[in-house]
C-alpha cells in the first residue's frame, strides 16, 4: 500500500441518485435487497457484518447508500482505490472475511453470535482485521459488552482520546465533540481495544457509541445533517479505514 498524501477534506455533495435504491425507502432505514458481494481482486472492499437476531435486525442499515458514499469520498481524497459501486457482506465466521482487512459492525446492540461467529470473530482479529463498531446507543451496551467478551473474554475496552493515533492516521482531527443523529443529547463517546490490552500496540476494535457515523454519511448528499458534522463523520471513517490498512 503506498504512502497516502493528506488532503483537504470537501464540502460533500453526493447525490442520492447516484445509488441504486430499494422499492422503498424511509430516513433511517432502506428496505433493500442484498448485492450479490464482489469478486476479490486485491483492490480495497467494504465488508459489512451480517447476522441474525429474533425479530429484529439492524446490521444492514445505511446499506448500501454509506458504503457507496464513503468509497467515493476515499476514492477522492486517497490514494487508495476502493470498489466505489459494489461491497461485501460476511458473517464473522465466513472465511472469505480474512481477504478484508476492515470489517464494518452496525447495531451491536442487537447482534447475538453463535459460538462460530465469535471464534471467526477472534481468527479475524488475530490475522490482523480492524473492526469498526458503529450505531448504538445508551443501555445496548450492555448486550454489545457482552456479545465481545463472548469472543474476546479477556479483552480490555478503554476509552479514547483525540491523541490517540488512529485519530491521526490521514486527516489531523482535532475534536471527538460529535453527539448521536438522532438525539442530540447523547454525546458520543469512542472506545477501543487493543491487541494484547496494550495501548502502544494496534488497535484492532474502534467503537463508536452514542454516534452512528454511517447514518450521517447515508444521508450527507440529501441535507437532513449539518455538512460540518457529515464530514466529521467522513474523517472518522476515513481515518479507520486507513488506520486498518497501515497497522
Amino acid at each position: 500500500m503506498p504512502l497516502i498524501a493528506r488532503r483537504t477534506l470537501l464540502l460533500l455533495v453526493i447525490l442520492a441518485g447516484t445509488v441504486a435504491l430499494g422499492v422503498s425507502a424511509q430516513r433511517g432505514r432502506r428496505w433493500i435487497s442484498w448485492e450479490p458481494n464482489v469478486a476479490y481482486d486485491g483492490r480495497f472492499t467494504f465488508a459489512r457484518i451480517r447476522y441474525t437476531v429474533y425479530g429484529r435486525s439492524g446490521w444492514e442499515f445505511d446499506y448500501p447508500t454509506m458504503e457507496r458514499n464513503l468509497m467515493t469520498m476515499v476514492k477522492e481524497l486517497t490514494s487508495i482505490r476502493p470498489h466505489t459501486l459494489g461491497s461485501n457482506i460476511h458473517t464473522f465466521d465466513d472465511p472469505e472475511l480474512l481477504k478484508y482487512p476492515v470489517a464494518y459492525l452496525s447495531e451491536p446492540g442487537y447482534w447475538l453470535p453463535s459460538e462460530s461467529e465469535a471464534e471467526g470473530l477472534r481468527t479475524y482479529l488475530a490475522k490482523g482485521g480492524f473492526l469498526i463498531v458503529d450505531d448504538f446507543m445508551r443501555n445496548e451496551w450492555y448486550n454489545f459488552e457482552a456479545q465481545i467478551r463472548s469472543a474476546l473474554p479477556k479483552a480490555r475496552i478503554v476509552r479514547l482520546d483525540v491523541t490517540h493515533p488512529v485519530f491521526d492516521a490521514f486527516f489531523h482531527i482535532k475534536s471527538l465533540d460529535m453527539s448521536y443523529p438522532h438525539d442530540g443529547f447523547l454525546k458520543a463517546e469512542f472506545y477501543g481495544i487493543h491487541e494484547d490490552n496494550d495501548p502502544s500496540r494496534r488497535l484492532q476494535v474502534v467503537i463508536n457509541y452514542n454516534n452512528d457515523i454511517g447514518d450521517y454519511m447515508e444521508w450527507s448528499g440529501e441535507g437532513w445533517w449539518p455538512v460540518n458534522i457529515s464530514n466529521d463523520a467522513y474523517k472518522l471513517a476515513i481515518n479507520y479505514i486507513v488506520y486498518g490498512l497501515s497497522h
